[in-house]
């Protein structure tokens, strides 16, 4: 993910439900810390996260069979601006921008995937 410059976790919990961390994000000249927590997780199948910093909200990563060598993978993120960052009106007007950022991301995660031999 380009916008994420550094995760640190801030949990004991590592993997799966309850797992916490820090990510250090960057969207051009604007930096926050963006606080996580995993609120779902299907090994290998889907994870949910719920934003708690700076900008709130929740997210989804999921991963579906589609035929016998594809696989679907969605994003879906849903996020809230605080009212000195307009609001509502502020997270619409990011809202172009950050779809162009994660359209990216995804674009660079299909890269590495279809790069990578089968079986790894």
């Amino acid at each position: 993910m380009q916008d994420a410059e550094a995760i640190h976790p801030t949990s004991e919990v590592t993997a799966g439900i309850g797992a916490a961390f820090d990510c250090e994000t960057r969207v051009g000249p604007f930096r926050t810390t963006d606080r996580m927590v995993v609120t779902e997780w299907e090994e290998g199948r889907m994870i949910a996260i719920r934003h708690r910093g700076l900008i709130t909200g929740t997210g989804r990563f999921t991963a579906d069979a589609d035929g016998a060598s594809r696989t679907r993978f969605r994003w879906d993120e849903e996020l809230r601006f605080p009212w000195w960052l307009g609001g509502a009106v502020g997270s619409a007007v990011a809202a172009p921008l950050l779809r162009q950022i994660w359209r990216g991301n995804l674009w660079r995660l299909r890269t590495l995937i279809e790069r990578e031999p089968p079986g790894t």
